[in-house]
């Protein structure tokens, strides 16, 4: 499985959106400052996430969230969670 994933960062109030293999792995990364695109905008919380067979139809749906479209339909598909 590949997975697309929308992080919310906690210090800038922002989303960030990307793909892996292992979604367990590399959220581990974004939290510990690995990714050092992510690392001054922690913490993180694991807000929305898709599961994919083939790791181009991940890629392409990473595409597709980061337009404005996307990121419109991200926070009407996870209102209530950023309530919390």
């Amino acid at each position: 499985m590949f997975y697309t994933y929308v992080l919310f960062s906690e210090m800038d109030e922002d989303f960030y959106i990307g793909y892996a293999k292992d979604l367990k792995k590399r959220f581990e990364e974004h939290q510990s400052g690995k990714v050092l695109s992510t690392a001054p905008r922690r913490p993180f919380k694991l807000v929305y996430y898709e599961a994919c067979l083939d790791e181009t139809d991940a890629i392409a749906r990473e595409k597709i969230l980061k337009t404005g479209y996307g990121r419109k339909y991200i926070k009407g598909r996870i209102a209530n969670s950023l309530k919390s």
